[in-house]
């Protein structure tokens, strides 16, 4: 490195959003209110190190297999939201339900779910949305698993077009991509037939997707921090990315790679709604001790 050493720069509008906040501090509240055991449906938060260290804490991570063998327990719903049936399943083995669900999200699954109880004739429902993820797992449970899924252009032949459509937005979703996906339905649909659409993307995420590019931009190498498991970090990773070619992701201060920072005078570290400040101070003592 040159003897003059380079800025480092923690982006202040990167880390954990208000739905992810919540549902942390619901769980350190739990733990600390009662001894018995708290449970969490999946993972918290898709970072593995956030998940550790409420796991030591004493939070303890199943899927909805486990949940079918507990009862008379405390679960904790994540930020991402449920569907009906694992309401059902707690009710039904007497678990509690801790709700952490995000506003924003609950207030998706009300509206899908109005759509599809009380709209005549009933539309085709269809998500933009990563199939398999929690979030839309969520929201096409609210339809009796009847939603359609569809993450890009080359899914739309899924879709009848001479029969009515609702689309609907998984909320951490790219405004560019459902503005595509609006515009495409609009070209295919049959005279005959209704398209309307709901931008449920959630602007607390959308807007951070400008700011990283300002960012990005404003740095010669980006340390984008995320977990591999967040569908958000990937799609800001890429935004990040297509601005300045010298981001690197990483999911923990262990893969810092120092030939990155190699002739860089400013390096920004910046990261996805899942991942917590803590990891990216971490990762910014790092780059700091190679110095």
């Amino acid at each position: 490195m040159d003897d003059k050493k380079p800025i480092i720069e923690i982006d202040a509008r990167s880390g954990f959003c208000h739905g992810v906040v919540t549902a942390i501090r619901k769980a350190e509240e739990e733990l600390a209110r009662c001894s018995e055991p708290l449970y969490c449906l999946g993972d918290i938060v898709h970072n593995s190190d956030e998940v550790e260290r409420l796991e030591k804490a004493g939070l303890t991570t199943i899927n909805h297999s486990d949940l079918e063998n507990l009862s008379g327990v405390r679960v904790l719903l994540r930020a991402h939201g449920e569907p009906p049936a694992t309401y059902a399943c707690a009710s039904a083995r007497g678990i509690e339900i801790v709700d952490a669900t995000c506003p924003v999200v609950l207030q998706l699954q009300r509206r899908i779910k109005d759509t599809y109880d009380n709209t005549s004739p009933r539309p085709q429902i269809v998500i933009y949305g990563k199939a398999g993820h929690a979030e839309v797992n969520g929201l096409v449970g609210q339809t009796n698993g009847e939603a359609i899924v569809v993450e890009s252009i080359d899914q739309l032949s899924e879709i009848d077009f001479n029969q009515n459509i609702a689309l609907y937005s998984q909320t951490t979703m790219s405004l560019q991509g459902l503005a595509e996906m609006v515009a495409e339905i609009s070209d295919r649909i049959s005279s005959q037939a209704s398209f309307k659409y709901y931008d449920t993307i959630c602007r607390q995420v959308a807007n951070r997707v400008n700011h990283l590019r300002e960012f990005a931009e404003s740095h010669d190498v980006i340390l984008f921090v995320a977990g591999a498991k967040s569908s958000n970090g990937k799609v800001l990773f890429n935004e990040c990315l297509d601005i300045n070619p010298r981001c690197h992701l990483v999911s923990r201060a262990g893969d810092f790679c120092p030939q990155w920072i190699e002739n860089a005078y400013s390096i920004g570290i910046c990261g996805a709604t899942s991942t917590p400040r803590w990891l990216m101070e971490q990762v910014k003592d790092t780059v700091q001790n190679y110095l």
